[in-house]
């Protein structure tokens, strides 16, 4: 997924129960594609090894750089899908059409080839295992669900005991990225909530309503108000604002809210 911007610059209210976490100052570092694999349809997940990669929190992103045979270069902002201190770095793009560098990523990018990488970057949409004991809501849309992924992980990971929900809106059943790891995490984890929200099909079997999202579904599916939730927010700029206002109509204090969205690449 493509660049995210947050929507509101305004820190969430944060009870911290743990010292705060090591800023990592942002580089360029030279990278190796290790692994490619079919993530939807549409998407590749793409596993970097990067040497010096200094580690990241759940939630960050970075810049990535091709250069071509020729010398031009071409960057693009994607989240990561990982989190931690290791040196393999994990993305997952969709395509989007007519896109100068997501095409590539997802089409012809191989095993070997050589990339750069600038990061980690942004502090801001994070959520750490520890920090707060308030309860933390997820909403996704499509691709908006790469830097969600690990902040899920990392609570499981943690045991952590907040109460977690994750809204996730797709088109179909093969348009879910991750669905093993979110499911890894359900059966590890139980204040996890997962609840999918399918605009055109819905799985076998199932008698979940097919269509867009909808307020009553949001309000349905989210923590209510008064749960003084950390509500984190990613997807499409479309599909984000329209979630944000809806928030706010529901009564969802928005400096609780953190958002990112994107656009083509």
């Amino acid at each position: 997924m493509s660049a995210p911007t947050p929507v509101d610059g305004r820190e969430a209210r944060v009870t911290p129960v743990t010292p705060a976490p090591v800023r990592r100052r942002p580089a360029w570092h030279p990278a190796t594609v290790a692994a490619v694999t079919q993530e939807t349809p549409n998407a590749r997940r793409i596993v970097l090894d990067v040497p010096t990669w200094p580690g990241n929190d759940p939630g960050q992103h970075l810049d990535l750089r091709l250069t071509a045979e020729d010398g031009y270069q071409a960057s693009r902002s994607y989240s990561v899908a990982s989190a931690g201190e290791g040196t393999q770095v994990v993305l997952a793009v969709d395509r989007v059409e007519g896109g100068e560098v997501s095409p590539f990523l997802v089409d012809a990018i191989e095993v070997g080839d050589a990339v750069e990488v600038h990061g980690p970057l942004g502090g801001w949409f994070v959520w750490l295992p520890g920090r707060s004991e308030r309860p933390v809501q997820l909403v996704a849309g499509g691709s908006g669900i790469v830097p969600l992924l690990p902040m899920v992980t990392a609570h499981a990971e943690a045991d952590d005991p907040t109460p977690f929900r994750l809204l996730y809106a797709v088109r179909a059943p093969e348009d879910v990225f991750f669905r093993a790891e979110l499911d890894a995490a359900q059966r590890r984890h139980a204040p996890l909530e997962v609840t999918h929200v399918y605009s055109r099909r819905a799985p076998e079997g199932s008698d979940a309503p097919v269509g867009r999202l909808t307020r009553d579904a949001l309000a349905q599916a989210v923590l209510p108000p008064e749960a003084g939730a950390l509500v984190y927010v990613c997807g499409s700029t479309p599909f984000v604002e329209q979630v944000l206002r809806w928030l706010a109509e529901l009564g969802h204090d928005v400096s609780d809210v953190r958002a990112e969205r994107f656009g083509g690449a």
